[in-house]
C-alpha cells in the first residue's frame, strides 16, 4: 500500500501528529507504527498456527493473491477496522473488508469463493454461520483479537513492499446482488494516491472527515490517501449529521470525504448552527453527480467551502471531477483516456449515449475469476464497469449505469437526466426516474418525488417540456414518502419501479 513510506517518515519527524481518530479512540503516526507490528504479529500467528493443522487445512487464496494468505475484517467499527487494515498494509499480506450489512449468504460466499484464511469480525452471526457452513479457516472476534495483540510480542515494522505485489482485495457492492471481487496491486494505489493529493487535496497534515463502513471503497480510499500524505484520518462508524457537525468544530476539520447524502445534511446542520463548521475548507463527495439545486444550498450555507464531485470506480480508479453547475459535465483528470462505445465496441459519435471505457494505469488486471466470469479489461487494455454516458467537446457526461437508460419510442433517455431536470423545482425533495412498460413504446418515462404534496401535473409537464427533449419528458407522475434506498443513502431504482407497478405510490393527476 502506498502508506509505508509516509507513515515511517512522519512517525520520525511530527510522531505526536494524529493518524487514524475514531469515535473515542485515537492513533498517532508514533503509535501506529507500534499498533501495525501488534497487527502482524496477531495476524501471521493465527495463519500460521492455522497452517500447522494437519488434519484441517486453511483455505487456499484465489489465484490472484499470488500465495498470500487473505485476512478479511468485517465490523461495525470503523476505528479498529481502520487500524488493522493500516497495520496490515506494512507487511506481505493481502486484506479485505466486507460490509457486516450484506446479506449473509453474500459473506459466506466471497469468504469462500476468494480464499479468506482469517476473519476478524464482531458479529456473532457471521461467526456461527462460517462455523456451520464446514469453512475451515480461522474466525476470531474482534475483543478477542485484540487481546491476542496485547499478549504477543510485537513484529517487525512495516516495510516496503515490491510494488507489483497484491496487497488488497475489494468486492462490488454486494448490498443486492452477488459480489465481485477484484484484486489490487500496490502499483495501483499508489497511483490512485498521487491523483488525490493533487485533484483531491489530500496533503500532509490535513484532518479529514471520511464516516462510513470502510467496505466502502470511498471511505476506505480516504484512509489511504490520507496516511500517504501525512495527513490525519477521522473516521466514525455511520454517518449522523449532528454527531459530524460537533467532530468537525471539535477537531479543526478542513476537509470531509463522503458520500453525495451527506451534502444536504451538511447544508440544513450549518443553517441552523454555522459557527460548527467555521473550519470545513473542502467536501468530497464520490459515487454520483450532485445537482445544481443541492450544490447551490451547500454554498448558501456554507460559502467559505468548496464542494468537489468525483467520478470513478473501484475497479478502475480516479477518472475525473465536476466542481460548478449541475454537476452533469466531468472534467477528465489528466492521464484518463476515455471511449464511447456500442455494445459491438465500435467507437460511437461525439454525444452520442453509449458504454463508457476507459484507459488509466490504476486499472485492476480484473476480477477475482472464482466470483465471476465478467471481463473488466479488454485485450487493449481499456476497461469498463458498464457505465453509460457521451462525450461532449471533450467533457464526460454520464447517464448512470445501464439500468438507468430507457428505450422509449426507439430514443435512448438518461433517466439521470430527467431526475436532474426536476431538482431545480422548488419544494421538491428527491426523486426517481424509472422505466414504464408500454405496448406501444417499449416504455414511457415516468418519475417518483419523495414529497406529500407536488404540483399538479400540468406543471410538472410544462417544467419538464422546457427543461427536456420530447422523448424524456416524462408521461407519469408519482409521490411517495419515502423512496427505498440503500444503506450508503443510494435511491434503489429498481425497487421504485416494482412500488410504482404494484400501486404503492400515489398518482399526480390534474
Amino acid at each position: 500500500m502506498p502508506i509505508t513510506r509516509t507513515v515511517l517518515d512522519v512517525a520520525a519527524t511530527h510522531p505526536d501528529r494524529l493518524a487514524i481518530v475514531g469515535d473515542d479512540a485515537r492513533l498517532t503516526y508514533g503509535e501506529l507504527v507500534e499498533d501495525g507490528a501488534r497487527v502482524r504479529a496477531a495476524v501471521e500467528h493465527l495463519h500460521a498456527r492455522a497452517s500447522a493443522r494437519a488434519d484441517i487445512p486453511p483455505p487456499t487464496p484465489a489465484r490472484e493473491a499470488e500465495g498470500i494468505p487473505i485476512t478479511a475484517i468485517s465490523a461495525t467499527d470503523a476505528f479498529h477496522t481502520a487500524r488493522i487494515i493500516a497495520g496490515l498494509a506494512g507487511f506481505r499480506a493481502v486484506s479485505a473488508t466486507i460490509d457486516p450489512r450484506w446479506p449473509l449468504e453474500h459473506q459466506l460466499g466471497v469468504i469462500r469463493q476468494v480464499g479468506v484464511g482469517l476473519v476478524i469480525t464482531d458479529s456473532a452471526a457471521l461467526r456461527e454461520a462460517l462455523r456451520d457452513a464446514g469453512w475451515t479457516g480461522t474466525v476470531i472476534g474482534l475483543e478477542e483479537f485484540r487481546a491476542l495483540e496485547r499478549n504477543l510480542p510485537p513484529a517487525g515494522a512495516p516495510e516496503m513492499r515490491d510494488p507489483e505485489e497484491p496487497f488488497l482485495l475489494l468486492f462490488s457492492s454486494g448490498t443486492t446482488s452477488a459480489p465481485k471481487a477484484f484484486m489490487r496491486l500496490r502499483r495501483e494505489y499508489r497511483y490512485n494516491a498521487k491523483v488525490s493529493s493533487h485533484y483531491l487535496e489530500a496533503k500532509p497534515g490535513v484532518a479529514t472527515l471520511a464516516p462510513g463502513p470502510l467496505s466502502y471503497s470511498l471511505t476506505l480510499f480516504a484512509l489511504v490517501e490520507c496516511l500517504n500524505s501525512g495527513g490525519s484520518c477521522h473516521v466514525a462508524d455511520e454517518f449522523n449529521v449532528l454527531t459530524a457537525a460537533k467532530r468537525i468544530a471539535a477537531e479543526q476539520i478542513t476537509r470531509v470525504v463522503a458520500v453525495p447524502a451527506v451534502v444536504q445534511g451538511f447544508a440544513a446542520a450549518a443553517r441552523r448552527n454555522p459557527e460548527r463548521f467555521a473550519s470545513l475548507e473542502l467536501v468530497v463527495t464520490g459515487g454520483a453527480n450532485l445537482s445544481a439545486a443541492i450544490r447551490d444550498g451547500f454554498a448558501d450555507a456554507v460559502p467559505h467551502a468548496r464542494l468537489t464531485s468525483y467520478y470513478g470506480a473501484a475497479e478502475i480508479g480516479f477518472i475525473g471531477d465536476s466542481r460548478a453547475g449541475d454537476g452533469s459535465q466531468i472534467t477528465l483528470y489528466e492521464g484518463v483516456e476515455a471511449e464511447i462505445r456500442d455494445p459491438a465496441g465500435a467507437a460511437l459519435p461525439e454525444g452520442t449515449i453509449g458504454t463508457l471505457w476507459i484507459r488509466v494505469p490504476s486499472t485492476a488486471k480484473g476480477y477475482v475469476t472464482a466470483t465471476t466470469d465478467a471481463q473488466l479489461r479488454g485485450p487493449d487494455g481499456w476497461a469498463t464497469v458498464n457505465d453509460q454516458g457521451s462525450l461532449v467537446a471533450g467533457k464526460l457526461l454520464l447517464a448512470g449505469r445501464a439500468g438507468d437508460i430507457v428505450v422509449t419510442g426507439g430514443h435512448k433517455v438518461s433517466l439521470i437526466e430527467v431526475e436532474q431536470a426536476f431538482e431545480t423545482l422548488p419544494q421538491i425533495g428527491a426523486v426517481c426516474a424509472i422505466g414504464i412498460p408500454h405496448e406501444r413504446l417499449g416504455n414511457v418515462i415516468g418519475i417518483v418525488f419523495e414529497a406529500a404534496a407536488v404540483p399538479p401535473k400540468p406543471e410538472l409537464l410544462a417544467h419538464a417540456r422546457k427543461q427536456l427533449p420530447p422523448q424524456a419528458v416524462p408521461h407519469r407522475f408519482y409521490s411517495i414518502d419515502r423512496l427505498p434506498r440503500t444503506v450508503g443513502g443510494k435511491i434503489r431504482r429498481g425497487e421504485t419501479q416494482e412500488l410504482v407497478l404494484a400501486g404503492a405510490t400515489r398518482v399526480v393527476r390534474l
